[in-house]
């Protein structure tokens, strides 16, 4: 059942405000008084999308944009405080819970909570402890939108605004931080958290949105929160669907086990068909339907555990959900990438002789699991999107940077085995000797121990002796490694060089070479990218138990030595112990032997030629140099400073001062900032943006704990480039051409937290800012200029308070 629709009337906005005043003395309320206040429970209600009646605001063209925009920049994912996902309309439906993803001490796995997977129906969620933000309730006797929990919170916000005048706002009324306690009532108790916390209205922390756009959710939710069913697909869109999926859903062994290897790589993606003018995107799910029939999605923690008993499909699903920085991950479908499958996956001359099954020991090995397809049809995969997979051990798999961050530096460079050298018949042996010793943390699934760590320790050593003596046999007096062992992209491929950034727990993954030369990089072959995958992305359970997420963390402590140490081999063997005990500063000589020298042992002199009289941080550098020029014709370039992309000089000089700025003033400075540079009588919408990057001096990251103890601020730095990077922006500053170097002035004196607050009383918008939704429409405007087939809504969970 579903209300009339009522056109809410100026004087009812004052109406309802008292009605809540009134309200918002009381303790929580008890079920009777919400029956006799609301009307009856129908948890039901919105199982299924009410019908949209005339002269309502429609859901996909008015309310979701608006959401969008105010409310999907901090609910957009599950680590969305109460889990409340505003992006789409299943999402609203669905509802808010007090139960936390991340950060829990946990003994025992948590129940998974992913929308679209785990329940289908709000009804569903009900029974798994979410409360509704709707009105689930048979008509009462106050208005139908004292029942809405979402309406409830925006009306708090429009009685209590922010304080007027603080810039920065009490730490005594607002809490911000990711480790804050979110306050998740439900409608029994709304009244008494209105109470206490009056100022705790949506947006949290943020300006309230437009009266107009609360007056359309007024009324849209007043008319029962009607959405139109999803569109059809187009006839391109169909039919592109219907080639893939016939791709990915053959009859054969061969065909079965491809499909398998393409689903376990690709379930994180936004799938979209190049030439599809509406640029819709799709999930691949596993699915107990075949083509043809409606999808229904087999919910399994992980992508390779056992679906059950009969045959699983493949199935391309459309996404309806709101594009978010933190997590769009696209991967573009054409006809070359078909070709280019068919080719390594269907054509090749392999043959399948048995389904390697489900067990947990084989599933969440891919060199078991896999073993019958060729290392270099795998390889040759990963690396035609290397970004793309990079990208999700970043983003997944669920929305936030997991445990594992801590263990990168703040920016590096990544280059990948050239597959001449890693997917030859060596490297197929090499391959073979890796499967039968490695051993990954997902094999333990809801058993995870902290006793399995040495198990997992074991087995990194015996892959290491295996690659010592693999690079032995293939590099000696004869052979010497050269730069032909990096891969150059084929000559067309960007995704052959990476810069990896880190921002405290996120983190953000560009192709090309950006910023100065970097203190490390790795190199990274199909071995250590494919365990890196099946670690972070497909073998990573972040409701997994505590335990789970630990092994993780140490586990990824080990790849990331192994990428390093294929870097350090490039280099004169006298240079590799100096620069290995650098970068890992105050680390035990054990952690040192594990990187190189120890268990894994390259002793073969490089075939590269550097300057012998050069220091081995020279060596490094002209080692990049060369690289550099290797890999010239794939670099992208869009991040550079140059007169193409900023033919101001003014502003070149300026952001050149700013970028220069190093040492222990940087402390102050946040991690990721967005500089809009405005020019006086321009329009507002040709603002120039830049990133602003601080990238954090570390002696070592292998420290598991009290991270803060291994900074090393007098090195910390600065990288600025065009246009934008990170999905959780810290700060926005506003400022002029003619202001840059005074900006740079400023942030070389930074000595405290009062000499950060000058600075952004004259450059911040701060969230306090009246024109801050402006200045979020107008920024996220230019994000989908820059980037339109990457662009998402930015996160401000992150946006600092001070």
């Amino acid at each position: 059942m579903t209300h009339p629709p009522h056109r809410i009337r100026p004087r009812h906005w004052l109406h309802l405000a008292v009605l809540a005043s009134l309200f918002s003395g009381c303790a929580a309320l008890t079920a009777d008084t919400l029956r006799d206040r609301y009307g009856h429970p129908q948890p039901d209600r919105y199982d299924q999308r009410p019908a949209p009646p005339p002269g309502v605001p429609s859901w996909r063209a008015e309310i979701q944009p608006i959401l969008a925009q105010r409310c999907v920049v901090c609910h957009g994912c599950y680590d969305a405080p109460c889990q409340l996902k505003l992006g789409s309309w299943d999402g609203l439906a669905r509802g808010l819970t007090q139960a936390s993803v991340y950060g829990d001490l946990r003994l025992e796995d948590a129940p998974t909570t992913r929308l679209g997977i785990d329940a289908q129906k709000a009804s569903d969620w009900r029974a798994r402890g979410f409360a509704p933000v709707l009105d689930e309730r048979t008509p009462g006797p106050v208005h139908p939108l004292e029942a809405s929990l979402l309406w409830r919170v925006l009306q708090l916000k429009d009685a209590h605004p922010l304080p007027a005048g603080q810039a920065v706002l009490s730490t005594r009324d607002f809490a911000f931080g990711l480790d804050r306690d979110n306050q998740c009532p439900d409608l029994a108790g709304h009244d008494r958290y209105a109470k206490a916390q009056p100022l705790a209205g949506m947006p949290y922390g943020l300006p309230a949105i437009e009266p107009s756009a609360r007056e359309a959710i007024g009324r849209w939710l007043a008319a029962g929160a009607p959405a139109e069913p999803a569109p059809p697909p187009s006839r391109l869109q169909q039919h592109q669907v219907q080639r893939w999926e016939a791709l990915l859903n053959g009859d054969s062994l061969k065909q079965r086990l491809a499909a398998r290897y393409l689903y376990e790589h690709l379930f994180l993606g936004h799938l979209a068909f190049d030439d599809d003018p509406q640029r819709q995107f799709f999930r691949i799910v596993r699915s107990r339907t075949p083509p043809g029939r409606p999808v229904e999605v087999i919910a399994t923690r992980r992508p390779f555990d056992d679906p059950g008993p009969g045959r699983v499909w493949y199935r391309l699903q459309a996404d309806e959900e709101v594009l978010l920085a933190k997590t769009h991950m696209p991967y573009v479908l054409s006809d070359a990438r078909m070709a280019r499958w068919r080719r390594w996956f269907l054509d090749a001359d392999y043959r399948v002789t048995r389904d390697p099954g489900h067990a947990p020991a084989v599933a969440s090995n891919p060199f078991l699991a896999f073993d019958q397809i060729p290392l270099e049809s795998r390889y040759r995969f990963l690396l035609d999107d290397a970004g793309y997979f990079v990208m999700n051990f970043i983003k997944g798999p669920v929305c936030r940077g997991q445990i594992a961050l801590n263990v990168i530096r703040d920016r590096f460079w990544v280059f990948f085995v050239d597959p001449a050298v890693a997917a030859d018949d060596d490297g197929e042996q090499s391959l073979q000797r890796a499967a039968e010793v490695l051993r990954m943390p997902a094999a333990e699934g809801p058993n995870a121990s902290l006793l399995a760590w040495r198990d997992i320790a074991r087995a990194e050593d015996a892959l290491l002796r295996n690659k010592s003596r693999a690079m032995a046999e293939r590099y000696g007096a004869a052979r010497r490694i050269g730069l032909d062992f990096v891969w150059d992209g084929d000559g067309h491929n960007a995704n052959a060089a990476l810069t990896i950034f880190r921002h405290v727990d996120s983190a953000t993954v560009e192709r090309g070479l950006i910023g100065e030369p970097p203190q490390t990089a790795w190199v990274i072959g199909y071995p250590l990218l494919e365990r890196i995958y099946y670690l972070l992305a497909a073998g990573f359970d972040v409701w997994g138990n505590t335990a789970h997420q630990l092994q993780t963390r140490l586990a990824m402590d080990f790849l990331r030595m192994e990428g390093e140490a294929s870097f350090l081999s490039l280099l004169p063997q006298a240079a590799r112990l100096p620069l290995r005990d650098a970068w890992y500063d105050g680390a035990s000589d054990e952690v040192k032997r594990r990187v190189i020298g120890g268990v894994y042992r390259f002793d073969a002199e490089t075939g590269i030629a550097l300057r012998a009289d050069a220091s081995p941080r020279a060596q490094q550098e002209q080692l990049y140099a060369l690289l550099r020029q290797r890999l010239r014709p794939v670099l992208t370039h869009r991040h550079d400073l140059d007169a193409a992309h900023e033919p101001d000089a003014v502003v070149r000089a300026g952001i050149a001062q700013l970028a220069a700025v190093r040492g222990a003033s940087l402390r102050w400075w946040p991690e990721a900032t967005v500089l809009r540079i405005e020019r006086p009588g321009q329009d507002p919408a040709q603002a120039a943006y830049y990133s602003v990057l601080r990238d954090v001096a570390h002696r070592n990251v292998s420290t598991l704990l009290r991270e803060e103890r291994m900074l090393v601020p007098e090195r910390h730095a600065l990288t600025v480039v065009p246009g934008f990077i990170g999905a959780y922006p810290n700060a926005i500053l506003r400022v002029r051409p003619d202001e840059l170097p005074a900006l740079a002035r400023a942030a070389t004196g930074l000595a405290g937290e009062a000499d950060w607050r000058a600075l952004a009383d004259r450059w911040a918008v701060r969230r306090t800012a009246p024109d801050f939704w402006a200045t979020s429409d107008a920024m996220h405007a230019a994000y989908r200029r820059w980037s339109p087939g990457e662009a998402g809504l930015l996160d401000f969970n992150r946006l600092e308070n001070r």
